[in-house]
């Protein structure tokens, strides 16, 4: 009798998958946060103080840094939304199944990327 290739993993690997991306959302959370409070200036030392050289110089330096903090809290978001989105394929059953090739996801790299959607055979363009 051939084997027959599993479609979707059991619930036993999708509540290990579900830990792993609960634990990550966490930490990705806490680093949102703390990028929105270095934008928002919410935790900064004014340059009240200081002289008006120093103060223009940090002022340009502050301006530099919140932009580059604004598109790291983009891009953490960003992960904040596809870690959210693999969750609900898990409650779906459908997590780890290739959006392209419909194959599993190898257990390895869905613990590396858990919020991967594409195998490595439809990533490196082996799928077509």
């Amino acid at each position: 009798m051939a084997e027959v290739e599993k479609t979707r993993y059991s619930d036993e690997d999708l509540a290990e998958f579900k830990a792993i991306i609960l634990e990550k959302l966490e930490k990705a959370r806490a680093d949102y946060d703390l990028l929105r409070a270095t934008i928002t200036h919410t935790a900064s030392n004014g340059t009240d103080d200081t002289s008006p050289t120093f103060k223009i110089l940090e002022e340009g330096a502050a301006t530099l840094s919140k932009e580059e903090s604004g598109r790291l809290a983009q891009r953490q978001l960003k992960f904040i939304q596809h870690l959210e989105a693999a969750l609900v394929r898990i409650e779906n059953k459908t997590y780890g199944v290739c959006r392209e090739t419909g194959k599993l996801i190898s257990k390895e790299r869905l613990k590396i990327v858990p919020h991967a959607t594409l195998s490595m055979e439809a990533k490196n363009g082996g799928a077509k």
